[in-house]
């Protein structure tokens, strides 16, 4: 068995999207803080973290894109529903800025030698968090899917699929139309996903990415990680 982590760190004030909450992380007990209890000493060490539910690498629930009252909470999405088969395309040679077409998607599949089947998740990658991470651009320059694409996807009965930037489709209205599709077609995405790279070539592998479990959460941190046989 082979894991790899595809989850980003969590850190304090990580580039987000401005119109999510900023993420901090600081210390809230340290161990020079020495409580005496019953005449016996003990320290402890613990953080405070304030971040939204779609800090780091994380997954949105239909609640997010769907405003219907119904619309699942991502404490209510079925577990099941993040430990599937996946696949990864390689999108690689994408300029950042620039759509992904679905011609671009069936030959990625093709490449890569695998059939998108029901459920599965599918990632993309698009060597974007190599090209920008500690940029502005990371915020701005991503490829991203459009609104036929991500129709492409959706029509293949997938789970879900997952992308190294923050946003699935390029900034404005295809980002909006993305999104739209998922609530249309009743499928979900992930954001902020790294070591793509590592699966590439590597046919169909398990995806785990279980989410933190928040009450009525729009979406949801996740520890995202591709299960590998060998």
């Amino acid at each position: 068995m082979i894991l790899i982590d595809l989850s980003r760190d969590i850190e304090h004030k990580m580039a987000v999207l401005p119109n999510h909450p900023q993420v901090i992380v600081s210390p809230f007990a340290t161990h020079e803080e020495v409580r005496v209890v019953d005449g016996y000493g003990f320290s402890s060490a613990t953080m405070a973290l304030v971040l939204g539910d779609h800090a780091g690498t994380h997954v949105d629930a239909p609640k997010h894109f769907n405003a219907d009252p119904k619309a699942a909470s991502i404490d209510e999405v079925p577990l099941e529903n993040f430990f599937t088969e996946a696949v990864c395309l390689d999108l690689s040679h994408k300029p950042l800025k620039s759509d992904i077409s679905i011609e671009d998607l069936q030959k990625a599949e093709t490449a890569a030698g695998v059939t998108i089947k029901p459920k599965d998740t599918v990632l993309l990658h698009m060597d974007f968090f190599r090209r920008t991470h500690g940029t502005p651009g990371f915020i701005t320059d991503f490829p991203g899917l459009t609104k036929e694409s991500a129709t492409w996807l959706g029509k293949k009965g997938i789970g879900m699929f997952g992308v190294e930037a923050v946003s699935p489709g390029r900034t404005g209205r295809n980002n909006f139309e993305v999104h739209h599709v998922c609530r249309d077609l009743g499928f979900t995405h992930m954001e902020g996903l790294v070591n793509l790279d590592k699966l590439v070539g590597k046919g169909r592998f398990r995806f785990i990415g279980f989410p933190i479990k928040i009450k009525g959460g729009t979406g949801a941190p996740i520890r995202a990680v591709a299960w590998l046989d060998g």
